[in-house]
């Protein structure tokens, strides 16, 4: 690019970055493993009414012990943490819970870049920089509530100190501080503390008598000291660690003998599935320049012997890390995008010998490849839905926030909830519930909201994670009475036709999913007024209906 200084390079690969991360960061539903982040984050409360995971915050209720609010049963409270600050200031939606994730992949963009100038140069800083800002793994990550964009970044940072610490030791400081803050985040962060040692014992052994690696150790353990006291405390009075410690040395605790998440199948199994799964969610073109310099490298090595391997040998140690870490908890696509930023520091080493031949060809083909994978990013994160087949255009990451119809579910109740607040509730089992429930009254009454007397009833065939977001979300933090098809038969069964209009309801809206046949008859459930709710393509996907008891004597 003639006339294009290398900072105006990487502020326009800052700007895609930004652009491909942001642009409808709304869109999109909640149907992964994003929403147990979130909803918790909302109230800053372990608990998700999952009856398979329960949580120290239901075993004890308002006398759980102090040292219950220091973590959480299945990770640390960081990611809950930063999205409830960001909720606070953008509201209890989409866009709240996920902005912090596509900030940080932006963050993690700038960073490969310094990486790539620490270890080698300019060029591949800017090359490995821009592929990361653009292709669909780095951009899905990027787009969605979960803790891997958080524990990516936290690597890189970890990366880009510890490569600053090999020039002056004092950062090494910095070092363990990060990998302490950063496995509050996510426990993944860890794998930099095996990886840094390793480096040193091999090639700067004398860092072990300095005194700020142990400073940095000290650093580590203390912020990482909430995560390590809580597990203390729960072992030292349940008998087990938290939910994935538990898993890592084979505890299984009655209360998670189901363990969501953890059916990774056999060693062979993960090994099997995991190329399948790397080209499921990533694009071929992106895939095919990784496999050139793969053979690159191959190539080099086998010339170069020894000399290549020490040239590379953080790229080597760090990338053997990761897979061994993914060989460890499996090959599902979330995960695999922390292999994303080391394929495209890879590519960004070994493509400009191709990009530096005689003639303009090398350097077309490399702008159509960074175009590709912008139409890439674009029809598989921001289109509502992905234009021709998988995988020449399309990608299987693009369900992790497909848009079934949830959101417009939601928007709908929002609408119809929208100044007004509960004038009938349900009790609740826990202290810390009725707390949420007293605070959102109070709240509804400080702004003189109108008492609305409704119930929601929904049929069961809900994805769960949509469901925590769009109607528990209601119901925990908002008191608003949302109960399942088969608690309002079993209540009407013990308690009379009647009860629900005795209790003091007068409007009752069910939500039936238009792809759902109902068992036996719903009478009159499905008798008030009917309200379509269709996703973004303009299918019909769920069927509302609101029944007004009052008229209806």
């Amino acid at each position: 690019m003639r006339g294009m200084s290398k900072k105006d390079i990487l502020f326009y690969i800052l700007i895609a970055a930004a652009i491909l991360r942001l642009w409808g960061l709304s869109s999109g539903d909640t149907v992964s493993d994003e929403v147990f982040m979130g909803f918790r984050g909302l109230g800053m409360i372990d608990f998700d009414e999952a009856a398979v995971q329960t949580t120290p915050w239901e075993w004890w209720g308002s006398d759980r012990p102090w040292w219950t609010n220091l973590s959480m049963h299945d990770h640390p409270w960081g990611v809950p943490l930063v999205q409830n600050l960001s909720m606070r200031v953008f509201g209890d939606n989409n866009f709240g819970m996920r902005f912090p994730s596509a900030v940080l992949g932006i963050g993690s963009v700038y960073l490969l870049y310094k990486i790539g100038l620490l270890l080698y140069s300019q060029e591949v800083g800017l090359i490995a920089a821009g592929l990361l800002a653009v292709t669909v793994n780095g951009v899905y990550i990027s787009r969605i509530g979960l803790q891997e964009s958080y524990a990516i970044f936290a690597i890189l940072l970890g990366l880009y100190y510890f490569l600053k610490s090999l020039r002056d030791p004092k950062y090494l400081l910095w070092v363990g501080a990060i990998i302490g803050i950063g496995s509050e985040f996510k426990y993944n962060v860890l794998i930099l503390a095996p990886i840094f040692i390793f480096y040193l014992a091999l090639f700067q052994r004398n860092y072990f008598r300095n005194r700020y690696l142990w400073q940095g150790i000290i650093a580590a353990i203390i912020f990482f000291s909430p995560t390590l006291i809580y597990n203390f405390e729960l072992y030292r009075v349940v008998g087990h660690f938290d939910f994935q410690f538990s898993h890592i040395f084979g505890q299984r605790p009655d209360v998670w003998q189901v363990a969501p998440g953890k059916e990774i199948g056999s060693l062979s199994d993960r090994l099997i599935n995991f190329l399948p799964r790397l080209v499921n969610s990533n694009s071929w073109m992106f895939l095919s320049l990784c496999a050139f310099s793969v053979i690159s490298f191959l190539g080099l090595l086998v010339r170069g012997g020894k000399e290549v391997l020490i040239r590379h040998r953080m790229l080597i140690i760090s990338t053997l890390s990761v897979l061994i870490l993914l060989a460890f908890i499996g090959p599902s696509y979330r995960f695999l995008t922390m292999l994303s930023p080391f394929m495209a520091l890879a590519v960004g080493i070994f493509l400009p010998a191709f990009l530096h031949r005689d003639g303009n060809i090398p350097k077309i083909f490399f702008i159509a490849v960074l175009c590709f994978e912008i139409f890439y990013s674009v029809n598989n994160q921001i289109l509502d839905y992905p234009l021709g087949p998988n995988p020449w255009l399309a990608s299987n990451v693009r369900y992790e926030n497909y848009n079934w119809g949830y959101n417009e579910l939601s928007g709908y109740l929002e609408e119809e909830f929208y100044g007004r607040m509960p004038a009938v509730t349900f009790d609740v089992k826990y202290g810390f519930l009725e707390d949420l429930r007293k605070k959102a009254l109070d709240e509804g009454l400080a702004v003189r909201a109108e008492l609305y007397p409704a119930l929601v009833v929904y049929e069961g065939n809900f994805d769960g994670g949509a469901k925590l977001w769009v109607l528990d979300k209601l119901h925990v933090y908002r008191a608003w009475p949302i109960i399942s098809l088969q608690t309002y038969l079993d209540y009407l069964a013990e308690n009379g036709q009647d009860y629900v209009e005795k209790s003091g309801f007068r409007i009752v809206y069910f939500i039936q999913k238009t792809n759902w046949v109902a068992p036996y008859d719903l009478g009159v459930l499905t008798s008030g007024a009917e309200r379509s709710i269709y996703n973004r393509r303009g299918d019909e996907v769920f069927k509302v209906y609101k029944l007004n008891l009052t008229n209806n004597k």
